[in-house]
């Protein structure tokens, strides 16, 4: 195997909006003062998200929810092939991997919508509380996430943090994708710019 082309640039683009608005808003979620910084980063990972969901379906191979669409028994049978030093490799994201994906996006759509409610007074304390509890579940999963990445990065020999930055990862040269789709990057900053422009009118 050698380093070819796995991640477009929207799919990086968008996991590091998606790490940097949750930082954010997590950081700043009992400040009063911050609280517009606070709504906007929400506003940002919910929008990022719906981006993420449309180019689930459009986007490059690896980028597309049915090339990781595994059972529970292909993830579980990764993390044990895992703990046995002996995992299967993936050109993308590999099946136990691919839930965190579909957690964190489930779990930030909620945590946005919660958000807004509270935002705007609706629901009452126990949509705050619902708020407080995704947000949670949210950080648990990132942590379990990490945790992935790096077991599985020594397990197979590569820095898999780094490739969300260049793309590359260990792979046969006819599994890589075609173009880094840079057209459709400068889409997706245009529509987190228009969302945290937009949070002031929330």
């Amino acid at each position: 195997m050698k380093k070819i082309l796995v991640w477009d640039v929207p799919t990086r683009l968008g996991h590091w909006l998606l790490v940097g608005s949750f930082a954010v808003a997590w950081l700043t979620s009992e400040s009063e003062t911050w609280q517009d910084v606070h709504v906007a980063a929400g506003t940002l990972m919910f929008a990022v998200v719906v981006f993420r969901l449309f180019w689930g379906i459009i986007g490059s191979r690896y980028a597309c929810f049915d090339s990781f669409s595994f059972s529970p028994a292909a993830a579980l049978r990764y993390l044990r092939d895992l703990a046995l030093r002996r995992p299967a490799h993936y050109a993308g994201h590999n099946p136990a991997g691919s839930y965190a994906i579909y957690a964190l996006l489930g779990f930030a759509l909620l945590a946005g919508f919660s958000g807004w409610l509270v935002y705007n007074e609706f629901g009452g304390e126990w949509v705050e509380e619902l708020h407080e509890g995704v947000a949670s579940a949210m950080l648990a999963i990132v942590a379990l996430h990490l945790g992935g990445v790096v077991v599985g990065g020594l397990a197979h020999g590569e820095n898999l943090a780094l490739s969300m930055l260049t793309g590359r990862k260990l792979g046969a040269s006819g599994e890589a994708i075609a173009n880094a789709r840079w057209g459709w990057a400068i889409v997706l900053g245009a529509w987190a710019c228009t969302a945290v422009w937009f949070s002031r009118y929330l």
